[in-house]
């Protein structure tokens, strides 16, 4: 039957015209799904093994439209689920390619829920997955240029080259991580009752493959399989938690061979540690055909590290029991739960990308009291917060972070051979920083404010950008009131009409940051220096946190050499003249 000619009358009037669809790029997929009984958990909420599924179609859907072959997914990293969604709801999810790296790719994936009744939309998650081509009659596909439109396109695709820089430095940066990571003495069951064995929390699931799990290219579907992975690592989590437990995050999916449909699946899942709000969950898949089954001789294809928490009937997180390791094995995984958190944080931080807000005060005569005072009541506050991890110790050195409301911080602990008083003389001159740290380059003092505050102007070493960074800050030092109280020695960023931001600098915020001395002895005392960390700071200790360099501790260090061998005013009056 022929269409009816533009404009013609059909039934009384002239014939709609269809919705045309909107321009996308060559390698951008919209997906929307309806979240039905079937695709829900028994709390009525989106299941995160169907969501990975999705995710997994949409991405690979992308991969082909902009590769013109089959693809097949390497590895899914970098999922943190912000919200969930319902029955009843709508699932968007839009997919594209941000960068292609001669025969791999790097597919973003947005995922957004919809209340049909309110029309209102929340971002559930971001994932990017690296996807390869299959070789077409044994040949490579090489693959073209992403064309990049809008300034977003340009900044994933820049994004894309350190996010992937970070997946291949990944194996370097975890044994490194792993050479500083002690084993505290309740993890290998010294302490029967505080702790709760690993091996409670083994799990194991076998699947076999059916055609209906086949993808369109005969293999068994990636998406599946990382449905399969995340239901195993869901039972292993709640038989620590003893509640249901939560997705929050995935720190991997590896897919490091195919299988088939016949394929006898085997998942094995086990808690590898705990951080007192969240736990990890580790999962190993191994496929068996027929004759591998037989023999016991399976195929490693895929490995994942998912992050789960916990929350109570009042919403409230719950706090994970602390685990042990009883076997070799076990303290293999342990240590190495503990390595791959501080690479999260890296990738989670450095790739963040969002816009930092101001947080420089302006200062002026009226209101230096104020600010002074709550320079100190901030850093006084960061130090007692609950919660310091320790990451690193090496000599007098102790390595600790802080994560909290996405705010990531960190503490160096140092023991150095001084009396406190001096220790307290020479750090609440910013004008000696350039002589032990090398994040500094040069450091001047403005006119002093008080006997106690002073604003200074410093410049450090440009890291990715073409020029220097320079920072105004307002440093507060303080007396202890009482014998036991720390010397105090806080910093932070202000805005000074005197001296405004130069085309010759990038102006940048610090936050939060100073020392704390406390006193060991008429000859030694521990200084605790504070960093609550902004974008503008992350770049210069990023490489500490993802294991890649020593430049922190190596500063505290240096720092510690300087306080216990400074022992001339002559030299002081040098310095600062």
């Amino acid at each position: 039957m022929d269409h009816p000619p533009e404009h013609a009358e059909v039934a009384g009037g002239p014939v709609p015209e269809s919705p045309q669809p909107e321009s996308r790029g060559s390698g951008e997929v919209l997906m929307c799904q309806a979240v039905n009984p079937c695709h829900a958990n028994h709390r009525g909420e989106l299941s995160a093994g169907q969501l990975l599924m999705w995710i997994d179609t949409a991405a690979c859907l992308t991969a082909e439209k902009h590769a013109g072959a089959p693809c097949v997914t390497a590895s899914v990293d970098d999922i943190r689920f912000q919200a969930t969604a319902r029955i009843g709801q709508v699932i968007s999810i839009k997919a594209k390619v941000n960068r292609a790296f001669n025969t791999s790719m790097e597919v973003g994936v947005k995922v957004a829920v919809e209340d049909v009744f309110s029309n209102v939309q929340k971002l559930i998650c971001e994932a990017f997955s690296t996807y390869v081509t299959k070789p077409v009659y044994g040949q490579k596909v090489k693959l073209k240029p992403v064309q990049l439109q809008s300034a977003q396109d340009y900044l994933e695709y820049n994004l894309a080259a350190e996010r992937r820089r970070i997946r291949l430095d990944h194996e370097d940066a975890f044994k490194n991580l792993l050479e500083d990571i002690d084993m505290p003495k309740d993890a290998t069951g010294c302490n029967e009752e505080a702790v709760i064995s690993t091996d409670r929390t083994h799990v194991q699931s076998i699947e076999l493959v059916l055609p209906p799990h086949g993808n369109h290219q005969g293999n068994t579907f990636g998406g599946q399989i990382m449905a399969w992975m995340e239901t195993a690592a869901t039972i292993s989590a709640s038989r620590l938690c003893r509640a249901s437990p939560t997705l929050q995050s995935v720190d991997m999916f590896k897919f490091r061979g195919p299988s088939t449909v016949g394929d006898r699946l085997v998942f094995n899942a086990i808690v590898n540690n705990t951080f007192q709000k969240s736990v990890e969950v580790g999962v190993r898949v191994e496929a068996f055909n027929c004759e591998e089954w037989t023999q016991g001789k399976g195929r490693h294809i895929n490995s994942a590290f998912l992050i789960y928490g916990a929350v109570n009937d009042k919403e409230e997180r719950l706090l994970f029991p602390s685990i042990k390791a009883p076997s070799k094995e076990g303290v293999r995984r342990y240590r190495g739960a503990i390595a791959r958190r501080r690479i999260r944080l890296v990738r989670k931080y450095i790739l963040s990308n969002k816009d930092q807000v101001s947080i420089s005060e302006p200062w002026d005569r009226s209101n230096q009291a104020c600010l002074g005072y709550n320079n100190v009541a901030t850093l006084t506050v960061l130090a007692a917060k609950k919660g310091w991890e320790l990451t690193s110790k090496a000599n007098k050195i102790k390595m600790f972070t802080h994560e909290e409301n996405d705010v990531l911080s960190i503490m160096m602990e140092m023991q150095v051979g001084v009396p406190s008083s001096k220790a307290f003389f020479l750090l609440s001159d910013l004008r000696f920083r350039p002589r032990w740290d090398s994040h500094y380059l040069t450091c001047e003092a403005i006119d002093p404010i008080s006997e106690d505050d002073k604003i200074y102007h410093y410049t450090c070493p440009a890291v990715h950008e073409d020029k220097v960074r320079d920072f105004v800050v307002l440093l507060s030092h303080r007396h202890p009131d009482k014998e036991g109280d720390p010397y105090t020695i806080a910093i932070k960023s202000v805005t000074l009409t005197s001296v405004p931001p130069s085309p010759e600098f990038i102006r940048s915020q610090l936050s939060c940051a100073g020392f704390l001395i406390h006193s060991d002895g008429k000859n030694s005392c521990k200084v605790s220096y504070f960093n609550q960390l902004t974008s503008d700071v992350l770049p210069y200790v990023a490489g500490n946190l993802g294991g890649w360099s020593k430049s922190i501790e190596e500063t505290a260090s240096s720092c510690i050499h300087f306080l216990e061998t400074f022992d001339s005013l002559s030299t002081y009056f040098k310095i600062v003249t």
